[in-house]
């Protein structure tokens, strides 16, 4: 199946490699380090009790092995399954600290709404790009409520197929096969 032919506009494309949200301008991508890594810590506060009550379709709850401590550490992603194989997306590339945790070793396990999949993680083939981006081209009611955070402006399925491309473009696309 090919996917919509949706282009992504130019103000989602990464900055530099970064990710910077269209909501708070190109800015965003070029922030301080702590200034991100507190925005990033009061996102996860809302996260974790509301997908521990009900985990949305399209996020897994991610557990590595922490390359410095050795202890697992969970945080979570956009993922999706498909079958004995799941597809996620580091948003912020190579910075984002649970990829250089896979980086060190590659062992993880995700945690969906009904199912869990351990696995090893690994980059794409170019024959499983096709299913990376029509599973990110699905849209879920969370989505939207997500749009409203990244993107100006009310969400749409086409606003949220463009942050999903773009995402997959700008960010790290990794495989999990299961163990």
């Amino acid at each position: 199946m090919e996917p919509d032919p949706i282009e992504i506009p130019e103000h989602l494309r990464y900055r530099d490699g970064r990710y910077a949200f269209e909501r708070f301008g190109a800015a965003s991508a070029d922030a301080p380090l702590r200034e991100r890594q507190r925005f990033a810590r009061a996102l996860r506060a809302i996260h974790r009790p509301w997908f521990a009550v009900r985990m949305p379709d399209g996020v897994a709850e991610l557990t590595t092995v922490g390359r410095k401590s050795g202890e697992p550490r969970s945080t979570f992603v956009r993922a999706y399954r498909d079958g004995d194989r799941a597809y996620l997306v580091a948003i912020t590339g190579e910075q984002t600290l649970w990829l250089k945790n896979i980086r060190a070793d590659p062992h993880v396990t995700l945690r969906f709404r009904g199912s869990t999949l351990q696995g090893i993680a690994r980059a794409p083939r170019d024959d499983e790009r096709a299913a990376i981006v029509e599973q990110f081209s699905r849209t879920h009611p969370f989505d939207y409520a997500e749009n409203l955070f990244h993107r100006s402006g009310l969400p749409n399925r086409r606003k949220v197929i463009e942050l999903h491309r773009a995402w997959l473009e700008g960010g790290t696309v990794l495989v999990v096969d299961a163990e």
